[in-house]
Protein backbone atom coordinates (compact mmCIF):
# COMPACT_ATOMS: atom_id res chain seq x y z
CA UNK A 1 0.00 0.00 0.00
CA UNK A 2 1.19 3.47 -0.81
CA UNK A 3 1.33 5.38 2.43
CA UNK A 4 0.55 9.04 2.75
CA UNK A 5 -1.48 9.25 -0.45
CA UNK A 6 -3.45 12.50 -0.46
CA UNK A 7 -6.14 12.36 -3.08
CA UNK A 8 -8.53 15.17 -2.21
CA UNK A 9 -5.91 17.88 -2.51
CA UNK A 10 -4.43 16.66 -5.80
CA UNK A 11 -6.94 17.61 -8.45
CA UNK A 12 -5.54 16.38 -11.76
CA UNK A 13 -7.13 18.06 -14.77
CA UNK A 14 -7.04 15.71 -17.71
CA UNK A 15 -8.25 16.81 -21.16
CA UNK A 16 -11.41 15.05 -22.24
CA UNK A 17 -13.50 14.90 -25.38
CA UNK A 18 -15.34 18.14 -26.15
CA UNK A 19 -19.02 18.13 -26.93
CA UNK A 20 -21.20 20.93 -28.23
CA UNK A 21 -23.10 20.85 -24.94
CA UNK A 22 -20.02 21.14 -22.75
CA UNK A 23 -18.71 24.05 -24.80
CA UNK A 24 -21.77 26.20 -24.16
CA UNK A 25 -22.89 25.46 -20.60
CA UNK A 26 -22.02 27.53 -17.55
CA UNK A 27 -19.25 25.63 -15.69
CA UNK A 28 -20.84 26.58 -12.39
CA UNK A 29 -24.08 24.73 -13.27
CA UNK A 30 -23.62 21.43 -15.05
CA UNK A 31 -25.97 18.89 -16.55
CA UNK A 32 -25.07 15.59 -14.92
CA UNK A 33 -26.14 12.00 -15.50
CA UNK A 34 -25.66 9.41 -12.77
CA UNK A 35 -25.62 5.78 -13.92
CA UNK A 36 -26.16 3.01 -11.37
CA UNK A 37 -27.51 -0.54 -11.23
CA UNK A 38 -30.49 0.52 -9.12
CA UNK A 39 -31.59 2.76 -6.27
CA UNK A 40 -32.42 -0.09 -3.93
CA UNK A 41 -31.07 -1.98 -0.93
CA UNK A 42 -27.27 -1.68 -1.35
CA UNK A 43 -24.82 0.83 0.12
CA UNK A 44 -23.46 1.89 -3.28
CA UNK A 45 -27.00 2.46 -4.50
CA UNK A 46 -27.85 4.49 -1.40
CA UNK A 47 -24.77 6.66 -1.87
CA UNK A 48 -25.74 7.31 -5.51
CA UNK A 49 -29.23 8.39 -4.46
CA UNK A 50 -27.66 10.75 -1.91
CA UNK A 51 -25.31 12.11 -4.57
CA UNK A 52 -28.27 13.05 -6.78
CA UNK A 53 -29.68 15.10 -3.91
CA UNK A 54 -26.33 16.71 -3.08
CA UNK A 55 -25.68 17.74 -6.68
CA UNK A 56 -29.16 19.13 -7.17
CA UNK A 57 -28.79 21.15 -3.97
CA UNK A 58 -25.56 22.60 -5.43
CA UNK A 59 -27.62 23.84 -8.39
CA UNK A 60 -26.80 21.22 -11.02
CA UNK A 61 -29.35 19.57 -13.28
CA UNK A 62 -29.31 15.90 -12.33
CA UNK A 63 -30.57 12.84 -14.19
CA UNK A 64 -30.23 9.28 -12.89
CA UNK A 65 -30.25 6.16 -15.07
CA UNK A 66 -30.95 2.82 -13.38
CA UNK A 67 -30.47 -0.53 -15.12
CA UNK A 68 -32.60 -2.58 -12.71
CA UNK A 69 -36.14 -1.58 -11.71
CA UNK A 70 -35.51 -1.29 -7.98
CA UNK A 71 -36.10 1.98 -6.11
CA UNK A 72 -35.96 2.21 -2.32
CA UNK A 73 -34.07 5.42 -1.65
CA UNK A 74 -35.05 9.06 -2.03
CA UNK A 75 -33.39 10.67 -5.02
CA UNK A 76 -33.48 14.07 -6.74
CA UNK A 77 -33.83 15.11 -10.36
CA UNK A 78 -35.08 13.13 -13.33
CA UNK A 79 -35.09 9.33 -13.47
CA UNK A 80 -34.65 7.18 -16.58
CA UNK A 81 -35.57 3.64 -15.50
CA UNK A 82 -34.15 1.23 -18.09
CA UNK A 83 -35.11 -1.63 -15.78
CA UNK A 84 -38.73 -1.05 -16.77
CA UNK A 85 -37.88 -2.42 -20.21
CA UNK A 86 -36.32 -5.63 -18.89
CA UNK A 87 -38.31 -8.86 -19.34
CA UNK A 88 -37.98 -12.31 -17.79
CA UNK A 89 -36.72 -13.64 -21.13
CA UNK A 90 -33.85 -11.17 -21.37
CA UNK A 91 -32.25 -12.00 -24.71
CA UNK A 92 -29.09 -10.55 -26.20
CA UNK A 93 -31.12 -8.56 -28.71
CA UNK A 94 -33.21 -7.07 -25.88
CA UNK A 95 -30.09 -6.07 -23.97
CA UNK A 96 -28.64 -4.43 -27.07
CA UNK A 97 -31.93 -2.59 -27.59
CA UNK A 98 -31.72 -1.21 -24.03
CA UNK A 99 -28.10 -0.18 -24.61
CA UNK A 100 -29.18 1.74 -27.69
CA UNK A 101 -31.88 3.48 -25.69
CA UNK A 102 -29.28 4.48 -23.11
CA UNK A 103 -26.92 5.80 -25.79
CA UNK A 104 -29.76 7.76 -27.37
CA UNK A 105 -30.75 9.22 -23.99
CA UNK A 106 -27.18 10.37 -23.30
CA UNK A 107 -26.78 11.92 -26.75
CA UNK A 108 -30.14 13.70 -26.79
CA UNK A 109 -29.61 15.23 -23.34
CA UNK A 110 -26.06 16.34 -24.14
CA UNK A 111 -24.73 15.88 -20.61
CA UNK A 112 -21.63 17.69 -19.40
CA UNK A 113 -20.53 14.56 -17.55
CA UNK A 114 -21.65 11.04 -16.70
CA UNK A 115 -20.88 9.79 -13.18
CA UNK A 116 -20.90 6.00 -13.34
CA UNK A 117 -21.47 3.96 -10.15
CA UNK A 118 -21.80 0.49 -11.73
CA UNK A 119 -19.57 -2.42 -10.74
CA UNK A 120 -17.13 -3.19 -13.54
CA UNK A 121 -16.49 -6.92 -13.50
CA UNK A 122 -16.80 -7.85 -17.19
CA UNK A 123 -14.11 -6.54 -19.53
CA UNK A 124 -15.95 -6.89 -22.88
CA UNK A 125 -18.91 -5.02 -21.42
CA UNK A 126 -16.67 -2.21 -20.21
CA UNK A 127 -15.07 -1.92 -23.65
CA UNK A 128 -18.61 -1.60 -25.05
CA UNK A 129 -19.41 1.20 -22.59
CA UNK A 130 -16.11 2.90 -23.41
CA UNK A 131 -16.35 2.66 -27.21
CA UNK A 132 -20.12 3.00 -27.70
CA UNK A 133 -22.27 4.02 -24.71
CA UNK A 134 -19.97 6.79 -23.41
CA UNK A 135 -18.22 7.67 -26.68
CA UNK A 136 -17.32 11.38 -26.75
CA UNK A 137 -18.99 11.99 -23.37
CA UNK A 138 -16.85 13.14 -20.40
CA UNK A 139 -17.17 10.69 -17.52
CA UNK A 140 -16.24 10.01 -13.93
CA UNK A 141 -16.16 6.49 -12.49
CA UNK A 142 -16.89 5.89 -8.78
CA UNK A 143 -15.25 2.85 -7.19
CA UNK A 144 -17.26 1.47 -4.28
CA UNK A 145 -15.51 -1.82 -3.49
CA UNK A 146 -12.04 -2.87 -2.38
CA UNK A 147 -12.38 -6.22 -4.18
CA UNK A 148 -10.32 -5.63 -7.31
CA UNK A 149 -12.27 -7.91 -9.66
CA UNK A 150 -15.47 -5.93 -8.97
CA UNK A 151 -14.06 -2.80 -10.63
CA UNK A 152 -11.06 -3.91 -12.69
CA UNK A 153 -12.45 -7.15 -14.19
CA UNK A 154 -10.14 -10.09 -14.88
CA UNK A 155 -7.93 -7.80 -16.98
CA UNK A 156 -6.90 -4.99 -14.61
CA UNK A 157 -4.05 -3.78 -16.83
CA UNK A 158 -6.39 -3.14 -19.74
CA UNK A 159 -9.05 -1.64 -17.47
CA UNK A 160 -6.49 0.91 -16.27
CA UNK A 161 -6.34 2.26 -19.83
CA UNK A 162 -10.11 2.83 -19.71
CA UNK A 163 -9.95 4.49 -16.29
CA UNK A 164 -7.21 6.82 -17.45
CA UNK A 165 -9.49 8.18 -20.19
CA UNK A 166 -11.89 9.52 -17.54
CA UNK A 167 -11.99 13.07 -16.24
CA UNK A 168 -11.56 11.60 -12.77
CA UNK A 169 -11.95 8.34 -10.85
CA UNK A 170 -13.46 8.68 -7.39
CA UNK A 171 -12.38 6.29 -4.64
CA UNK A 172 -14.71 6.16 -1.65
CA UNK A 173 -11.91 5.12 0.71
CA UNK A 174 -8.19 5.73 1.08
CA UNK A 175 -7.46 2.01 0.67
CA UNK A 176 -9.28 1.92 -2.67
CA UNK A 177 -7.40 5.02 -3.80
CA UNK A 178 -4.05 3.46 -2.93
CA UNK A 179 -4.95 0.24 -4.74
CA UNK A 180 -5.95 2.20 -7.84
CA UNK A 181 -2.70 4.15 -7.76
CA UNK A 182 -0.71 0.92 -7.45
CA UNK A 183 -2.47 -0.43 -10.54
CA UNK A 184 -1.48 2.65 -12.52
CA UNK A 185 -4.60 4.81 -12.42
CA UNK A 186 -3.46 8.43 -12.46
CA UNK A 187 -6.53 10.65 -12.10
CA UNK A 188 -7.79 9.68 -8.64
CA UNK A 189 -9.94 11.62 -6.18
CA UNK A 190 -10.92 10.59 -2.65
CA UNK A 191 -14.50 11.46 -1.77
CA UNK A 192 -16.13 9.47 1.02
CA UNK A 193 -19.79 8.52 1.04
CA UNK A 194 -22.14 10.90 2.83
CA UNK A 195 -24.68 10.36 5.57
CA UNK A 196 -28.22 11.67 5.25
CA UNK A 197 -29.08 14.22 8.00
CA UNK A 198 -32.73 13.15 7.76
CA UNK A 199 -31.74 9.93 9.53
CA UNK A 200 -31.43 11.84 12.77
CA UNK A 201 -34.86 13.43 12.42
CA UNK A 202 -37.05 10.62 11.15
CA UNK A 203 -38.82 8.21 13.47
CA UNK A 204 -39.76 4.67 12.56
CA UNK A 205 -41.57 1.84 14.25
CA UNK A 206 -39.70 -0.54 16.57
CA UNK A 207 -41.03 -4.08 17.03
CA UNK A 208 -42.39 -4.59 20.52
CA UNK A 209 -39.82 -7.28 21.39
CA UNK A 210 -36.97 -4.81 20.74
CA UNK A 211 -38.26 -1.75 22.55
CA UNK A 212 -36.00 -2.34 25.56
CA UNK A 213 -32.95 -1.72 23.34
CA UNK A 214 -31.27 -4.88 24.61
CA UNK A 215 -29.96 -6.00 21.24
CA UNK A 216 -27.05 -5.86 18.82
CA UNK A 217 -27.91 -5.03 15.21
CA UNK A 218 -26.57 -6.10 11.84
CA UNK A 219 -28.26 -4.70 8.74
CA UNK A 220 -27.65 -4.76 5.01
CA UNK A 221 -27.85 -7.05 2.00
CA UNK A 222 -27.76 -10.68 3.10
CA UNK A 223 -24.99 -12.15 0.95
CA UNK A 224 -22.84 -14.44 3.06
CA UNK A 225 -19.94 -14.51 0.59
CA UNK A 226 -19.45 -10.78 1.26
CA UNK A 227 -21.02 -10.03 4.64
CA UNK A 228 -19.94 -13.25 6.42
CA UNK A 229 -23.00 -13.65 8.60
CA UNK A 230 -21.78 -17.15 9.46
CA UNK A 231 -18.90 -15.51 11.34
CA UNK A 232 -21.34 -13.17 13.11
CA UNK A 233 -23.57 -16.04 14.20
CA UNK A 234 -20.59 -18.01 15.49
CA UNK A 235 -19.32 -14.97 17.40
CA UNK A 236 -22.70 -14.30 18.97
CA UNK A 237 -22.97 -17.93 20.04
CA UNK A 238 -19.50 -17.76 21.65
CA UNK A 239 -20.23 -14.46 23.40
CA UNK A 240 -23.00 -16.07 25.48
CA UNK A 241 -24.71 -12.68 25.56
CA UNK A 242 -27.94 -14.50 24.78
CA UNK A 243 -27.74 -16.08 28.23
CA UNK A 244 -28.36 -12.57 29.61
CA UNK A 245 -31.30 -11.99 27.21
CA UNK A 246 -29.34 -9.81 24.80
CA UNK A 247 -30.58 -10.43 21.27
CA UNK A 248 -28.93 -10.32 17.86
CA UNK A 249 -31.07 -8.64 15.20
CA UNK A 250 -30.35 -9.32 11.52
CA UNK A 251 -32.25 -6.86 9.33
CA UNK A 252 -32.29 -7.04 5.56
CA UNK A 253 -32.95 -9.19 2.54
CA UNK A 254 -30.82 -11.00 0.01
CA UNK A 255 -30.02 -14.28 -1.66
CA UNK A 256 -28.77 -15.98 1.53
CA UNK A 257 -31.63 -15.06 3.85
CA UNK A 258 -33.09 -18.56 4.12
CA UNK A 259 -29.65 -20.14 4.38
CA UNK A 260 -28.76 -17.77 7.23
CA UNK A 261 -32.03 -18.50 9.03
CA UNK A 262 -31.34 -22.23 8.71
CA UNK A 263 -27.82 -21.78 10.09
CA UNK A 264 -29.15 -19.74 13.02
CA UNK A 265 -31.79 -22.39 13.81
CA UNK A 266 -29.05 -24.91 14.62
CA UNK A 267 -27.43 -22.78 17.32
CA UNK A 268 -28.06 -22.82 21.07
CA UNK A 269 -28.72 -19.07 20.89
CA UNK A 270 -31.41 -19.41 18.19
CA UNK A 271 -34.22 -18.13 20.41
CA UNK A 272 -32.33 -14.84 20.76
CA UNK A 273 -31.72 -14.22 17.05
CA UNK A 274 -34.35 -12.01 15.42
CA UNK A 275 -34.73 -11.56 11.65
CA UNK A 276 -36.35 -8.41 10.33
CA UNK A 277 -37.09 -7.58 6.68
CA UNK A 278 -35.41 -4.77 4.78
CA UNK A 279 -37.04 -1.43 5.55
CA UNK A 280 -36.66 1.98 3.95
CA UNK A 281 -36.94 3.60 7.39
CA UNK A 282 -34.69 1.72 9.84
CA UNK A 283 -33.81 4.82 11.85
CA UNK A 284 -35.38 4.02 15.21
CA UNK A 285 -34.26 0.38 15.08
CA UNK A 286 -30.66 1.54 14.55
CA UNK A 287 -30.72 4.34 17.12
CA UNK A 288 -32.20 2.05 19.79
CA UNK A 289 -29.61 -0.72 19.35
CA UNK A 290 -26.84 -1.18 21.87
CA UNK A 291 -24.40 -1.30 18.94
CA UNK A 292 -24.32 -2.00 15.21
CA UNK A 293 -21.92 -4.71 14.07
CA UNK A 294 -20.04 -5.32 10.81
CA UNK A 295 -18.29 -8.58 9.88
CA UNK A 296 -17.84 -8.24 6.11
CA UNK A 297 -14.97 -9.89 4.28
CA UNK A 298 -14.54 -6.71 2.26
CA UNK A 299 -16.27 -3.38 1.73
CA UNK A 300 -15.57 -0.08 0.09
CA UNK A 301 -16.70 2.52 2.58
CA UNK A 302 -19.38 0.91 4.77
CA UNK A 303 -22.45 3.14 4.92
CA UNK A 304 -23.77 1.27 7.97
CA UNK A 305 -20.92 2.63 10.10
CA UNK A 306 -21.43 6.33 9.40
CA UNK A 307 -25.22 5.94 9.44
CA UNK A 308 -25.19 4.25 12.84
CA UNK A 309 -22.75 6.70 14.37
CA UNK A 310 -24.78 9.64 13.04
CA UNK A 311 -27.70 8.29 15.10
CA UNK A 312 -25.57 8.04 18.22
CA UNK A 313 -25.13 4.27 18.10
CA UNK A 314 -21.63 2.84 18.70
CA UNK A 315 -20.26 0.28 16.23
CA UNK A 316 -18.24 -2.92 16.49
CA UNK A 317 -16.42 -3.90 13.31
CA UNK A 318 -13.74 -6.18 12.04
CA UNK A 319 -10.79 -4.09 10.89
CA UNK A 320 -11.14 -5.17 7.27
CA UNK A 321 -8.94 -3.71 4.57
CA UNK A 322 -11.11 -0.81 3.43
CA UNK A 323 -13.32 1.60 5.32
CA UNK A 324 -13.72 0.88 9.04
CA UNK A 325 -10.37 2.33 10.15
CA UNK A 326 -11.26 5.61 8.38
CA UNK A 327 -14.42 5.90 10.49
CA UNK A 328 -13.87 4.12 13.79
CA UNK A 329 -11.57 5.47 16.49
CA UNK A 330 -11.03 2.40 18.63
CA UNK A 331 -12.61 2.73 22.08
CA UNK A 332 -13.71 6.28 21.21
CA UNK A 333 -16.78 5.75 19.02
CA UNK A 334 -16.68 1.98 18.70
CA UNK A 335 -14.45 -1.07 18.61
CA UNK A 336 -12.14 -2.21 15.81
CA UNK A 337 -11.30 -5.90 16.00
CA UNK A 338 -8.12 -7.10 14.28
CA UNK A 339 -8.20 -10.47 12.52
CA UNK A 340 -11.15 -12.69 11.67
CA UNK A 341 -11.20 -14.53 14.98
CA UNK A 342 -14.65 -15.33 16.36
CA UNK A 343 -13.46 -15.50 19.98
CA UNK A 344 -11.95 -12.02 19.73
CA UNK A 345 -15.06 -10.65 18.09
CA UNK A 346 -17.22 -12.29 20.75
CA UNK A 347 -15.13 -10.59 23.44
CA UNK A 348 -15.64 -7.23 21.70
CA UNK A 349 -19.40 -7.80 21.69
CA UNK A 350 -19.26 -8.54 25.42
CA UNK A 351 -17.23 -5.37 26.06
CA UNK A 352 -19.67 -3.08 24.28
CA UNK A 353 -22.53 -4.67 26.23
CA UNK A 354 -21.02 -5.00 29.70
CA UNK A 355 -18.35 -2.27 30.00
CA UNK A 356 -20.61 0.68 30.75
CA UNK A 357 -17.83 3.28 30.88
CA UNK A 358 -16.56 2.19 27.46
CA UNK A 359 -20.08 2.16 26.06
CA UNK A 360 -20.92 5.65 27.32
CA UNK A 361 -17.65 7.02 25.92
CA UNK A 362 -18.38 5.55 22.50
CA UNK A 363 -21.99 6.69 22.57
CA UNK A 364 -21.16 10.25 23.58
CA UNK A 365 -18.59 10.57 20.78
CA UNK A 366 -20.61 8.83 18.06
CA UNK A 367 -22.47 11.72 16.36
CA UNK A 368 -19.61 14.21 16.37
CA UNK A 369 -17.21 11.62 14.96
CA UNK A 370 -18.95 11.60 11.56
CA UNK A 371 -19.52 15.33 10.94
CA UNK A 372 -16.93 15.22 8.13
CA UNK A 373 -19.26 12.86 6.26
CA UNK A 374 -22.28 15.17 6.29
CA UNK A 375 -24.13 15.75 3.01
CA UNK A 376 -23.12 19.40 3.17
CA UNK A 377 -19.39 18.65 3.40
CA UNK A 378 -19.37 15.80 0.88
CA UNK A 379 -21.59 17.81 -1.49
CA UNK A 380 -19.06 20.65 -1.47
CA UNK A 381 -16.24 18.22 -2.29
CA UNK A 382 -18.19 16.87 -5.24
CA UNK A 383 -18.95 20.38 -6.45
CA UNK A 384 -15.28 21.39 -6.25
CA UNK A 385 -14.26 18.22 -8.07
CA UNK A 386 -16.74 18.86 -10.89
CA UNK A 387 -15.85 22.52 -11.31
CA UNK A 388 -12.15 21.73 -11.44
CA UNK A 389 -12.32 18.84 -13.90
CA UNK A 390 -15.02 20.21 -16.17
CA UNK A 391 -12.83 23.23 -16.88
CA UNK A 392 -10.83 20.84 -19.04
CA UNK A 393 -13.75 20.29 -21.42
CA UNK A 394 -15.73 23.55 -21.21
Amino acid sequence: MVKGLILTNTLKQLPGPKTRNSMTRNPQLSKICLVTLSLGKGGAERSCALLSRMLEKQGHEVHTVILIDEIDYEYAGKLFNLGKFKTKMDTLSQRLWRFKKLRKYLKENRFDVVIDHRPKNDFPREVFYDKFIYRRIPRIYVIHSSLQKNYFTAKPGKMVDIYNKNLANVAVSMCIGNNMQNLGVKNIELVHNAVDPAWGKTKSEIPENLQNGNYLLWYGRIDNSVKDLSFLLESFQLSELWKTNIQLVIMGSGKDLQKTKQEASLLDCREHIVFLPFTKNPFSIISSARAVVLTSKYEGFPMVLIESLSLGTPVVSLDIISGPSEVIKNKKNGLLVAGRNSKNFANALRKICFDEDLYQTCKSNAKNSVTDFSMENIGKKWNELLQTHLKAVK
